[in-house]
């Protein structure tokens, strides 16, 4: 039998610390480059390695949302942006 997975959104750092602690699994969360996530402030790359190091210790998951509406001119950046994160 598989295990069901509480993935929770959290759109800044205090969020994604409080689903951790809260009983979400997994997060997911939105960097401030490349992400539609609506009213949400998203994460720098320092916050995302800070978050990540949180819910880690707490062997949460993190997922990272890439989820723009790509045009050409966003590919060229978006491999360094990866490779950052």
């Amino acid at each position: 039998m598989k295990k069901v997975e509480l993935l929770s959104p959290a759109g800044d750092l205090e969020r994604l610390k409080i689903a951790c602690l809260y009983g979400a699994d997994a997060i997911y969360i939105g960097g401030r480059e490349y992400s539609l996530r609506a009213n949400a402030t998203n994460f720098s790359l320092e916050e995302i390695k800070e978050g990540c190091s949180f819910a880690h210790e707490k062997k949460k998951k993190v997922y990272l949302t890439l989820n723009i509406v790509f045009h050409n001119e966003d590919i060229n950046g978006v491999y360094d942006y990866i490779k950052s994160v």
